[in-house]
């Protein structure tokens, strides 16, 4: 069975069955988890240059960065889950 990859900015693309969180950056705790990806090479940053807006945490534990927010990202995961996306963000 194929890969299902969702674009998460920018022509970069996520396998959607490794992607356990979407979160935003701004916290404390987000803000220090990048920060020991990038000091243990576990950090993607596909945000190409731009504000970082969405962090993505894998199964893999390998942590993305993506320019575009949190809820578009999980918009593009939900279409290819079928799930709806207000719902399972509790709106």
């Amino acid at each position: 069975m194929p890969q299902k990859l969702v674009n998460i900015g920018f022509g970069n693309m996520v396998a959607a069955e490794r992607v356990v969180a979407i979160v935003g950056p701004e916290s404390a705790p987000i803000k220090r988890l990048v920060m020991e990806a990038r000091e243990g090479g576990m950090l993607i940053d596909a945000s190409c240059g731009r504000r970082t807006r969405a962090v993505i945490v894998t199964d893999s534990s390998h942590i993305i960065l993506s320019a575009i927010q949190p809820e578009t990202v999980a918009g593009r995961f939900a279409g290819i889950k079928g799930i709806d996306a207000a719902e399972e963000m509790g709106d």
